[in-house]
């Protein structure tokens, strides 16, 4: 399940990406693209269906909460953006800082076993210094009284990320549109 802080960093993302305004509608496409970027990581938890278990490189928070995978995605997202005609490099940093950050707030979290972040150099699994985020339980135990505990602590936690991201600006209307 995405945790919140997940959503908004990909929410910010996009009005970062995109600073002129944008109909509502292309606004929230583009939160909902780099929310799914935001959150791509998690999808190591479908290797759990296979098998991969523990600490393995493969398991959740390894190699795809690494910076090298965030590079990858990085890159495929900013041959992407040029195909779309979207500025690659702006496009693929922003990338990279998004899938980055998922691995970083994760390492954040007060439960688990770390994350991967340095793999494949270093296939330990690391924690912050600092670790304010709550573990969101997983699967459909995030609907249980602990997990709505927990989706209103990072709800606060997140605030201001939410409030930069759904900050009104001018909007355009679709007949506007360039």
């Amino acid at each position: 399940m995405p945790s919140i802080g997940h959503i908004a960093v990909g929410m910010a993302a996009a009005r970062l990406h995109r600073p002129t305004p944008l109909t509502a509608r292309a606004m929230a496409v583009s939160m909902a693209l780099w929310s799914l970027l935001s959150i791509l990581p998690d999808a190591d938890v479908v290797a759990s269906r296979f098998g991969v278990r523990g600490l393995d490189p493969w398991a959740h928070r390894g190699a795809t909460h690494s910076l090298v995978f965030s590079f990858g995605t990085a890159v495929a997202v900013a041959l992407i953006a040029r195909w779309r005609q979207l500025p690659p490099f702006r496009t693929g940093a922003l990338a990279f800082a998004v899938v980055a950050s998922h691995g970083l707030l994760d390492a954040m979290t007060d439960g688990g076993r770390g994350c991967a972040l340095f793999w494949p150099m270093d296939a330990g699994r690391h924690f912050a210094p600092w670790r304010p985020i709550p573990v969101a339980p997983l699967g459909l135990r995030f609907f249980s009284e602990v997990g709505l505990a927990v989706a209103m602590r990072e709800v606060l936690l997140f605030a201001p990320v939410f409030a930069y991201a759904l900050w009104p600006r001018p909007r355009v209307r679709p007949s506007e549109t360039p």
